[in-house]
């Protein structure tokens, strides 16, 4: 199933934040996922959210044309505020876990620069925990973003690769017409995907109780 692009643009046009629906917030471990137009498919799609979030207090915030550290490129008069930005801004607390998302609305030569920079003000702010996720190499300019990815991962211990794009490989059905943004079904592949990563991180007990009830 593929997803009409004008249709797609229009529902992403708008930060959603997204919470898992059962429990108390408070007893739940918060991991913020900070996302462009791609990984917004985890917000619009309840099954993948509730899939994704379930257990946990997940705050998703995803944009078109986001980027990591300079404000997002031009869409519909707005220009979201970049990854670097909503970090330094927060007036709240991120938790342990930060999923990114983010990429390619990036110049790949600098992401590698950029994403030191996010990765310092994550780190000062408490996140021990990044989830990096690599892009869909649909298009070859995503590989040198994806090898800055896997680069960064040696100088920061405390980031843990999601290779999507491994992930992602020969699953036609999961995208729409440009090989990128994903249709319901990708939607649910990205958050099956992410799931393990998360409760393999280290938000203590809580996440073992979510882990559990996967399992059950």
């Amino acid at each position: 199933m593929r997803l009409a692009l004008g249709i797609l643009a229009c529902i992403l046009a708008t930060t959603i934040a997204a919470t898992a629906a059962s429990g108390s917030t408070s007893a739940r471990p918060r991991v913020t996922f900070f996302g462009d137009s791609v990984a917004a498919a985890l917000a619009y799609e309840a099954k993948a959210r509730r899939m994704l979030g379930k257990g946990l207090d997940l705050k998703i915030d995803a944009k078109v044309c986001r980027r990591l550290a300079e404000t997002g490129c031009p869409y519909r008069g707005d220009r979201p505020p970049s990854v670097l930005a909503l970090v330094e801004q927060s007036t709240e607390p991120l938790g342990s876990i930060v999923v990114v998302d983010v990429g390619y609305n990036d110049d790949p030569a600098s992401y590698g620069d950029d994403l030191d920079r996010v990765m310092q003000v994550l780190v000062r702010n408490g996140v021990s925990t990044v989830i990096w996720v690599t892009m869909q190499e649909e298009r070859l300019l995503y590989r040198t973003t994806n090898a800055a990815i896997r680069s960064a991962a040696r100088r920061w211990p405390q980031l843990r690769i999601a290779d999507w794009h491994e992930a992602s490989r020969a699953k036609s059905t999961w995208f729409g017409d440009d090989g990128l943004h994903l249709s319901a079904q990708g939607a649910i592949g990205l958050a099956r995907f992410l799931r393990p990563h998360l409760l393999a991180s280290s938000c203590g007990t809580a996440c073992q109780r979510a882990k559990r009830a996967d399992e059950s």
